[in-house]
């Protein structure tokens, strides 16, 4: 019965944190991407001196700040549900998730701050090269706090640079360069920043063609229109090239995710990469059942995306469950085995070091040296637990991927009939693009989905699992909190959209 009200406090605990980072993630891309847009703009304006670029930047700048002010609500409870529902990870992970995080919010969060008033009260006030400046040091403060929350993240999805200290109990860092620098984690940057400017540009994009088509502020939405594309298909081709960059480092350390997010149960030499298709939710990773009711796969794509190889194979999510030893893959049944072995012999140690057997403390330390590495593994209660949900994993990953590819399209059109003196006159365009801002908030969201719902069960990739992970509350009292954050998160949202609304209708400020 307790087992059972743990599981369902973790489940509880899993929705609140995926509640809070969802919203979160409605006002993140728009702060980082948009700050980069409104430089460029501000830039114009001082290298021309024209005053319409003043009244762009200054309209563009004041749905910024009402966008950061409610992303930054969210972003602290974020936090904070670390140490109220993750304690145990908080406490074994310390040493090294605090890190990034301390150096987000000492270093780029100061940056962003001390120049952020000079950037929204500073005309007319100081230097317009010093405001330009500070203007600039707000997009790069935005963006250096993703750096290290991103880091953090990172982390958990390929854990390097750390030591399990087996005296505390607690996972160490060994090498800040190795955590920082991580090629997992410079991925996940690139892509977040490059998503983030390719959301903000179509955020311009939507509002702009919304003035069009009611024949208002036509000359600023025009030139906002112009800028924020360009960057929008630099943006989006950055977004594709490092999306698939990022592909390739998922197939090497988490081979898991890719199985699931592309549907694979089988391992395949030349596996074809899945297009479209309709997962059978009904299918289990140990029986004979079809994976899907219906697919379209590119032949031969796969192979090409995790290993840069036609001819490789790409292993399926039964031989990580169950092992392939023609290929050398151990599974998670065969690391399970280990892990238990590892917990075992942790706890051995640690008996013989309080009792002073220091004899029998040292063999015990040996043995659980060897099998330190699958620890995780020891604390999970099947193999098939170790596969991520697989639907929910496939449709996110090809919804972020069939965006992805419309975006540079988008773009591309409204440069070619602005060029060509048409833009107003394409109602059919301009009408899609009021909506291709939220288009690209669900190709953020599904990213995420892929990222955190792909690497379950773990809260540290095969190292700490999420029912270890926990904080010891009652479920009710999780469900109570959760309650309270949808309710607040909801209203926090309600009151940006109005803000935004009432900005957007009034339009910028006239001469």
């Amino acid at each position: 019965m307790l087992e059972i009200m743990d599981l369902s406090m973790v489940n509880w605990a899993r929705a609140q944190f995926a509640l809070t980072a969802m919203y979160h993630w409605l006002f993140v891309p728009l702060t980082l991407g948009i700050t980069w847009i409104i430089a460029f703009f501000h830039t114009i304006y001082v290298k021309t001196g024209n005053e319409e670029w003043k009244r762009l930047t200054k309209f563009w700048m004041k749905l910024f700040g009402i966008n950061f002010a409610i992303g930054v609500a969210t972003g602290i409870i974020l936090e904070f549900e670390f140490g109220t529902n993750w304690s145990n990870y908080s406490w074994m992970v310390g040493d090294i998730f605090g890190a990034p995080l301390a150096i987000e919010g000492i270093f780029a969060f100061f940056l962003e701050a001390t120049f952020f008033a000079v950037m929204f009260f500073g005309w007319n006030r100081v230097s317009k090269g010093f405001h330009l400046f500070s203007t600039w040091m707000v997009a790069i403060g935005s963006n250096m706090s993703a750096v290290w929350i991103l880091v953090a993240n990172a982390w958990m999805q390929y854990p390097v640079g750390q030591a399990f200290n087996p005296e505390t109990a607690r996972f160490e860092m060994q090498s800040f360069a190795e955590v920082a620098l991580s090629p997992y984690a410079i991925n996940k940057f690139t892509h977040a920043t490059s998503s983030s400017m390719l959301t903000a540009a179509l955020f311009i994009i939507s509002i702009s063609s919304w003035y069009l088509l009611r024949g208002r502020h036509q000359l600023m939405a025009k030139r906002s229109i112009v800028v924020a594309a360009v960057l929008g298909v630099f943006a989006s081709i950055f977004t594709i090239v490092n999306g698939d960059e990022s592909a390739y480092e998922i197939a090497q350390v988490q081979p898991m995710k890719l199985a699931a997010f592309e549907g694979l149960y089988e391992g395949q030499i030349n596996a074809g990469l899945a297009a479209f298709g309709i997962v059978n939710r009904d299918k289990q990773v140990f029986d004979d059942q079809k994976p899907f009711h219906f697919e379209v796969h590119f032949p031969y794509l796969l192979g090409l995306m995790a290993n840069r190889s036609f001819n490789s194979f790409v292993p399926g999510m039964k031989d990580l469950v169950y092992g392939n030893p023609e290929y050398n893959i151990m599974g998670s049944a065969q690391k399970m085995v280990r892990g238990k072995e590892a917990i075992a012999n942790l706890d051995s140690y640690r008996h013989a070091k309080k009792s002073g057997d220091e004899e029998a403390a040292a063999t015990y330390l040996s043995a659980f040296n060897e099998t330190k590495e699958f620890l995780g593994y020891g604390y999970l209660r099947t193999p098939e637990e170790a596969v991520p949900p697989v639907a929910l994993s496939f449709y996110a990953f090809h919804v972020m991927v069939s965006l992805g590819t419309l975006f540079p399209l988008i773009f591309i059109a409204y440069l070619y009939f602005t060029k060509k003196g048409t833009l107003e006159r394409k109602k059919w365009l301009l009408g899609f693009g009021t909506i291709t801002y939220f288009l690209g908030l669900i190709a953020g969201q599904a990213g995420w989905v892929v990222a955190e719902v792909g690497r379950q069960p773990w809260t540290i990739q095969g190292l700490l699992p999420v029912t270890v992970a926990r904080t010891n509350l009652t479920t009710a009292t999780v469900q109570t909190t959760f309650f309270i954050f949808l309710f607040l998160f909801t209203a926090l949202l309600i009151a940006e959209i109005s803000i935004m609304l009432k900005q957007i209708s009034i339009g910028p400020e006239e001469n």
